[in-house]
């Protein structure tokens, strides 16, 4: 059974001019593409050829103030060899665009639509690039670090709530600002208060 350093060395010795294995830290396993272009090929090799059969998740960093600004980080894990795998690649602000690899994982269909969602990062090829978190026509990217803590206001009547949610003091609902734990419990109340 092959070890994850020597299949991440495999997807070095097929990509040599762009794979690069990082130093094992705390017994984990890094490759750095860095080609973001060639990273649907590099996924497709960690698949077909190393056993890579499921994509555990894709997420993103935002290094604002560096450039390439994005960090993209994919894990994978394979069934058969019980081995995981940290593959990084990096896109600039300017560009902020790759390849897809939901031809290669179907799971990264929704792991993409979260990332351009919450970053801004377009994924080339995806079969169906619309927000999953964000309403649709939300104009910002709320994980970006230059997004301000607080939020942005939006005036965007009848697409996000401009009433009170259904819930709203009701028997199962929190009260802030009460003076302790039981009485802030939904359970110590009654419906009528």
């Amino acid at each position: 059974m092959p070890t994850p350093l020597e299949l991440a060395q495999q997807l070095q010795v097929a990509f040599v001019d762009i794979v690069v294995v990082l130093p094992v830290f705390r017994d984990e396993v890094s490759v750095v593409v860095q080609s973001a272009d060639r990273i649907a090929d590099v996924c497709a090799f960690a698949k077909s050829k190393l056993g890579f059969d499921i994509l555990l998740d894709l997420s993103s960093v935002d290094q604002y103030g560096d450039d390439p600004r994005w960090l993209l980080v994919y894990e994978l894990y394979g069934l058969s060899h019980g081995s995981h795998l940290r593959i990084k690649t990096s896109v600039t602000e300017e560009k902020s665009e790759l390849p897809t690899v939901s031809t290669v994982w179907r799971t990264a269909n929704w792991h993409e639509r979260e990332v351009f969602d919450m970053m801004g990062i377009r994924f080339q090829g995806h079969p169906d690039l619309r927000r999953i978190l964000m309403w649709d026509g939300y104009p910002y990217f709320p994980l970006r670090k230059d997004f301000p803590l607080s939020g942005k206001p939006s005036e965007m009547p009848e697409v996000a709530f401009t009433r009170p949610a259904p819930l709203e003091g009701g028997p199962f609902v929190t009260v802030a600002g009460s003076r302790d734990t039981i009485g802030r419990e939904p359970r110590a109340r009654s419906a009528e208060g």
